[in-house]
């Protein structure tokens, strides 16, 4: 029996824009360095442009996953600092590969909620 506050009002989506933002940035860093609006650039692409990360959403996290040193950036032209270019530290690493094992269930649980929702009340497969 499912007590009250037990209950997971989070609808549809059982994992927050955020988290999936930084999985997806972290992941991203993982494979080569890229800077801020690549990273949106290459969001959307994956997205098969569905959807994307606002500007206001990516910087704010890329300066936090800096911060938290997951990440390294540096200026393509210091004296400008118009283009920050970033890359994934060891520390980033082993981040990613901590959130990866836990959202892969959460992810998995809200692709369930779509695919029955869809199945249920749109008559879809």
């Amino acid at each position: 029996m499912m007590i009250k506050s037990e209950r997971n009002r989070q609808f549809p989506s059982k994992i927050s824009t955020t988290q999936l933002v930084k999985l997806y940035i972290l992941h991203l860093l993982s494979l080569k360095s890229y800077y801020g609006n690549e990273l949106i650039d290459e969001i959307r692409s994956r997205m098969d442009y569905k959807w994307e990360p606002s500007p206001g959403m990516i910087y704010p996290l890329l300066r936090e996953l800096e911060g938290n040193n997951y990440i390294k950036g540096w200026w393509k032209e210091p004296d400008k600092r118009s283009i920050r270019h970033y890359r994934i530290t060891d520390e980033g690493i082993e981040h990613y590969k901590n959130i990866k094992r836990l959202y892969e269930s959460v992810l998995l649980d809200s692709l369930t909620i779509i695919k029955n929702t869809l199945k249920d009340i749109y008559k879809r497969d």
